[in-house]
């Protein structure tokens, strides 16, 4: 076996080890989305997030970027939270609609990390790109080949730190590869113009590749 084969299966490994014993890797995943988010937005920038949270992202914005910032969220405590930080939040469930908002309201309208749980994610891509110049999409990768060799191998449904969900419990309805999510993009007649990937620690600029290598993506979308 050459060394560069021994190599790779020895990083395949190791790499796999993290499922085969429940052990997480050091990093904070949802650090690097929110990093990657306010170097992505201008000064001064419109901007909405969609299950805003805590308002943990909303509230890095405001102090760094200067935006006017305001947040959709259902989660009364979550709610209490944003108020309590002076973030403008309204508790709704925006799957309903967002009549209120005129078209072009926002410059970026953000979902981290939610459109694989929402029960008709077409109809809030499509009202966040009525509202906002921009999207920014965040989601992880089930088609990550760790998570392809342990279904294949294990039989069960795969764990991993950004999937940490049992399948009976888990908030994610609908499995999708970076690929799926690609292709409903561009067939939805919209154009991705930004994307990055978070694999191995590193974050990089998004590529054909990510369907297999990529842990979660993040990509900016608008209209064509």
């Amino acid at each position: 076996m050459s060394p560069l084969r021994n190599e790779y299966e020895n990083n395949i490994r190791r790499a796999f080890s993290v499922f085969e014993t429940g052990e997480t890797e050091p990093a904070d995943i949802k650090r690097w989305r929110d990093d990657v988010i306010v170097d992505l937005i201008p000064e001064g920038s419109k901007v909405l997030d969609f299950g805003c949270g805590r308002g943990d992202l909303l509230y890095r914005l405001i102090r760094e970027k200067r935006v006017f910032g305001q947040g959709i969220e259902r989660d009364l405590e979550n709610v209490y939270r944003c108020l309590e930080r002076k973030i403008a939040v309204f508790q709704i469930n925006f799957e309903k609609g967002l009549q209120f908002y005129g078209d072009g309201t926002f410059d970026y309208v953000i979902l981290e990390d939610t459109i694989q749980t929402l029960n008709r994610p077409a109809a809030a891509l499509r009202e966040m790109l009525r509202i906002g110049t921009y999207g920014i999409i965040t989601c992880p990768n089930f088609g990550h080949w760790r998570v392809r060799r342990f279904l294949a191998e294990e039989g069960r449904m795969p764990k991993s730190r950004t999937l940490p969900y049992e399948w009976y419990d888990t908030p994610n309805i609908h499995l999708c590869t970076v690929n799926d999510i690609v292709g409903w993009i561009e067939e939805s007649g919209l154009k991705i113009a930004a994307g990055y990937a978070f694999a191995d620690n590193a974050v990089s600029p998004f590529s054909k590749e990510d369907d297999l290598l990529a842990e979660e993506v993040l990509l900016v979308v608008r209209r064509r």
